[in-house]
């Protein structure tokens, strides 16, 4: 009995502990449900200290910030610094984020794709590493966010379809709701189906005694600030009203009317528009002015342009605003005003080429860059173009342009300038500013035509001060137009044609990669040898290779130096980047002495003496001892004469004779290593400082 009741506790024993074994496995089983978080999303806007997410493909196209190498500020994009630290690559994948305390300084540097900023100091830092959990640390399935925005994350792929204007639209939900005083909000990724009874949406119009405005207006405007402000009954230089009518636009909560065509000025009126004449006037609009000329008050039709115009080859994207506030009768002014500037550029293969990006609540493209090569086919697909409804969310189209319009796919043509016209109707209901800095960093000329601007009392709701000043190209007055009526609009094809069609002044066309003349100075002293001169070269190569090249773009040259001096090869010699690799792996080596102050002075007339005039002039000089003649005289000319210096000192370089090369200030322009093999650690810091330095000019 007693063996029998041994047996038995030891089976007993044995089916307790393979049930514990089991279950232990089944819960190491269970996987971790990891957030996904958009490409702009930075590490300050999530509470949690730590976490495990997951990032979405494509987040290097979009160009976010990132601030620092290694440990980046909290206000850098996760995904983007994921990138640069190699974490992941452009496919997306899961990251591990770590908080830290903040730094007093963040060191910018280029590293796979990513260009990461300098920060000199930021309260809170962050480190990312591969997607894996560490042992003993619990990790949060949903992420709590210090802002309300609800694009600022989404969970998986949920996502509820709202009814917007008639369309479906598709958006992330995220709960709960904040209120006024609520801090954070917390996403999960639960789906739920919304839908609004338009009865609830739009308020009812009641007209007052003294005003056509509605007190639903009123109400709409207090609970969302961004809208468009309701638009006067008759233009501000009219007094009759009885003739309007008002016209509610759905789901928009917005009340707009619609003057009658006998609003519309006679030709020959006192108060007249002006046209815009030869010369404009920094910060003057086309209607600024107070007078006409004979032949403006009597304004010519229409130049037409039977053929394709080769004297202005530009890749033009116009964003047309097909907000509700725009109403149905403006939108077919805006339909006609398109159709009229397709017309008088001379759309075609050899000229200048158009696209159209509809904006709402969100973008959308009409048709690219290579749908239509004749104004007239172009013209009737304008007439056919419906309106999307919705805000007049501009910032938000900007990034579309900027990461889907201007692509070889499309019709991108790469020599001709990439041009946006954004036409909008008041202002618009989001943020321009960053959205505008990515497009003019990546080479595209931003103009503005404003209609029907803010008056004063209106300012106050708009929710970016000044925006036409932080988006356009330059803030001169040549990227923006302001149309003080929908009705005046068509006087101003010609002015605008006239401006995107001046490609000599489309400056923003040039970017940091494909607007300078680089002149490398190498130093083939006897000092150096040959394997570290073929070192010299791949480093040389590597800097070349980072750049657009061509006659247009770009254009390298390189001189080596003894006591003498020989022209490997000048600016106007390679129009190709795969020839300038070529030649650089060519270059042979010399050997003798180390005359650097006599080889600047020649690079100076040899190389940049012949640059063109709306380059930027760089010169990268290598070198590995002390020069046997003065530097600093010949660099001060070099400095004198425009052109940006850079030394690379190796070895038995004098560090003097560095810093009086270099242009000022000396840490961002000369550098020291210690042996040759070491000079590729300065690549994506040179090209970084270009860049830097290049962003940094005034946009007046």
């Amino acid at each position: 009995t007693m063996r029998v009741f041994c047996l038995f506790v030891l089976g007993v024993f044995l089916m307790c502990t393979y049930a514990a074994k089991e279950s232990t496995r089944k819960m190491k089983k269970a996987k971790l449900y990891i957030p996904q978080i958009d490409c702009d999303v930075k590490a300050g806007k999530i509470i949690n200290p730590e976490f495990i997410a997951k990032c979405p493909p494509g987040c290097q196209d979009v160009k976010h910030r990132v601030y620092g190498t290694d440990i980046y500020a909290s206000f850098s994009s996760v995904c983007n610094a994921a990138i640069h630290s190699g974490v992941i690559n452009n496919t997306g994948g899961k990251i591990l984020v770590q908080k830290v305390a903040g730094h007093s300084g963040y060191r910018g540097s280029f590293s796979n794709g990513v260009r990461s900023l300098s920060l000199p100091r930021w309260r809170e830092s962050f480190l990312v590493s591969e997607g894996k959990p560490r042992k003993g640390v619990t990790y949060p399935s949903t992420l709590e966010y210090s802002s309300s925005k609800s694009t600022a994350v989404k969970s998986g792929n949920d996502c509820v379809d709202v009814p917007t204007g008639g369309a479906v639209r598709k958006e992330y939900q995220t709960t709960p709701v904040p209120t006024p005083a609520t801090q954070m909000a917390t996403t999960t990724p639960t789906p739920t189906t919304t839908t609004m009874d338009p009865s609830t949406t739009v308020p009812k119009p009641t007209t007052t005694p003294a005003t056509t405005r509605t007190t639903a207006v009123a109400a709409a405007a207090k609970t969302r600030p961004g809208l468009h402000r309701v638009r006067d009954i008759v233009f501000r230089s009219t007094s009759t009203s009885a003739s309007n009518r008002n016209i509610l636009r759905p789901n928009a909560g917005i009340l707009r009317q619609e003057p009658v065509a006998a609003f519309r000025r006679a030709a020959g009126s006192p108060t007249h528009l002006a046209m815009e004449t030869d010369l404009w006037k920094p910060g003057l609009s086309l209607f600024d002015t107070g007078y006409s000329s004979k032949e403006e008050l009597n304004p010519k039709p229409l130049e037409s342009i039977s053929q394709e115009n080769p004297n202005c080859k530009v890749d033009l994207s116009f964003l047309m605003d097909g907000s509700w506030s725009i109403g149905k009768r403006r939108f077919q002014l805006q339909k006609q005003f398109l159709g009229n500037v397709a017309q008088a550029l001379g759309i075609g293969s050899t000229g200048p080429l158009m696209g159209i990006v509809q904006y709402g609540d969100d973008p959308s493209t009409e048709f690219n860059l290579k749908t239509y090569a004749n104004p007239k086919d172009l013209r009737n697909a304008i007439e056919k173009i419906s309106q999307k409804g919705g805000l007049s969310n501009v910032g938000k189209a900007l990034s579309f342009v900027n990461k889907n319009f201007f692509l070889d796919a499309n019709g991108n043509r790469g020599g001709a300038p990439n041009v946006v016209v954004v036409m909008v109707d008041g202002w618009p209901t989001d943020r321009v500013e960053e959205a505008s800095r990515l497009a003019r960093e990546s080479g595209i000329n931003i103009f503005f035509v404003t209609i029907e601007a803010a008056t004063e009392s209106e300012k106050q709701s708009i929710v970016e001060p000044n925006f036409v000043d932080k988006a356009v190209c330059r803030t001169n007055g040549f990227y923006s137009i302001n149309v003080p009526s929908w009705f005046s609009l068509h006087k101003v094809v010609q002015p605008l044609v006239k401006r995107v069609c001046d490609t000599d002044r489309l400056v923003c066309s040039k970017t940091c990669l494909n607007s300078a003349d680089i002149g490398f100075v190498i130093d083939g002293s006897s000092s150096v040898g040959t394997s570290n001169f073929r070192t010299v070269l791949q480093f040389v190569a590597n800097i070349s290779k980072e750049f657009e090249i061509s006659d247009t773009d770009t254009r390298i040259g390189a001189v080596q130096y003894t006591y003498e001096q020989r022209l490997e090869f000048s600016f106007d010699k390679y129009s190709t980047k795969q020839d300038v690799l070529s030649a650089i792996k060519r270059i042979s080596y010399w050997s003798g002495g180390t005359s650097t102050g006599a080889a600047i002075s020649y690079a100076l007339q040899e190389l940049f003496s012949k640059s063109k005039p709306n380059k930027r002039k760089i010169m990268i000089l290598i070198t590995d001892g002390r020069s046997y003649d003065d530097v600093s005289v010949p660099a001060l000319a070099a400095h004198q004469n425009g052109v940006i210096a850079y030394s690379i000192g190796v070895a038995w370089a004098a560090q003097d004779e560095l810093e009086a090369i270099a242009t000022d200030p000396d840490k961002e322009h000369s550098f020291f290593v210690d042996e040759f093999d070491n000079l590729y650690h300065f690549v994506n810091q040179i090209i970084q400082n270009i860049c830097t330095e290049f962003n940094s000019q005034p946009r007046n």
